[in-house]
């Protein structure tokens, strides 16, 4: 019964004949939860599509937001998976993102990221953190920065990497929050050093995050304080977000687009990113001869490998599908948990 019903459902009202009329009549229960699902799927496709500022409009916005920037004595800026996309990193929820594909029934597959570079994004965030008009980013007391990525063994709730602190021995642990864990998690994440950034923000931009994590944790949102004492949030991003009816200003548009924009606007270069000046090199702790075997991930390539890694490197095609927690397992296990329930 309900397939027909939902057959009729989907149908013009003025093509409905009078038995189908007669049908519905006599299934009002059936009919109003048929019309609840279908708004549900038509207004979850919505929010899950990409819109884009006309140019005008989009100078317009940034102009607004350079503005805000420039009023702002404590800017906090939170990012996401979008602001690495134009270094060909997928996002999660985008149209093309791993959850995204995931949920399609779709196989996902990396490709061979240790070339990657940051983006003009991450370029004008670290100019803006130079010339002091943001926050200095929160990070972990104790920081072991690796040249490769370190969740190839971590997933929901599994966040050790099999590496141990040369310290104290206690196992390292990733700094993701794994699909399912929004809202529950206080470590390994410094959400102590984030929130007390946040208490002193005038001025929150998000860029290129969906918020559906970040959302769940009041603290950095203040949500403690009333509406008009809250930091004005301005929020850079293609898609819906759930705090879009809280953001003094959204902009639909690309992050590179929108920091050449802001930076133009702010009379500040975008700096060039460069391989040879790259703190992640300096800053990166070595495995110990115990640990040298304990990732099969791919390093990024330092300066001195470039030329050589240039001249032997022969053209691949997709990587493995996605195993590491920080893009799939996570997501597949809390699908399985939530099929078994």
């Amino acid at each position: 019964m309900g397939t027909e019903i939902s057959k009729i459902l989907q149908k013009c009202e003025s093509e409905w004949t009078e038995e189908e009329r007669s049908m519905l009549q006599a299934h009002q229960d059936t009919v109003q939860e048929l019309s609840r699902r279908q708004n549900r799927r038509h207004l979850l496709k919505r929010k899950q599509e990409e819109m884009f500022d006309d140019a005008e409009n989009l100078k317009t916005k940034v102009k607004q937001l350079a503005e805000a920037v420039q009023r702002a004595k404590h800017l906090v800026i939170y990012t996401g998976a979008g602001i690495s996309t134009a270094a060909s990193i997928p996002d999660y929820r985008g149209p093309n993102g791993v959850w995204t594909q995931l949920q399609k029934g779709r196989s996902v597959s990396t490709s061979d990221l240790s070339q990657a570079e940051p983006t003009l994004t991450h370029m004008s965030i670290w100019m803006l953190h130079k010339m002091k008009m943001v926050c200095d980013s929160c990070s972990p007391p104790r920081e072991f920065i690796r040249l490769f990525d370190v969740t190839e063994r971590t997933a929901l709730h599994r966040h050790g990497t099999g590496r141990s602190c040369p310290h104290c021995r206690a196992e390292l642990r990733d700094t993701i929050v794994h699909f399912g864990e929004r809202g529950t998690l206080e470590q390994p994440l410094n959400w102590k050093g984030a929130a007390e950034a946040a208490q002193r923000a005038d001025l929150i931009l998000c860029l290129g995050s969906s918020l559906k994590v970040l959302k769940k944790y009041s603290c950095l949102w203040c949500m403690n304080r009333p509406a008009s004492k809250r930091p004005k949030l301005y929020i850079v991003n293609l898609q819906w977000t759930p705090k879009d009816n809280l953001a003094t200003l959204k902009i639909h548009g690309k992050c590179d687009a929108v920091m050449a924009l802001l930076m133009e606007e702010l009379a500040l270069a975008v700096p060039v990113y460069s391989r040879l000046q790259d703190p992640i090199f300096s800053l990166a702790k070595p495995l110990s001869p115990q640990e040298q075997k304990s990732h099969s991930r791919k390093e990024i390539a330092p300066p001195s490998a470039l030329e050589e890694v240039s001249q032997s490197a022969a053209p691949q095609g997709e990587g493995p599908a996605v195993q590491g927690g920080w893009f799939g397992r996570g997501y597949s296990k809390g699908r399985r948990k939530k099929k078994s329930s």
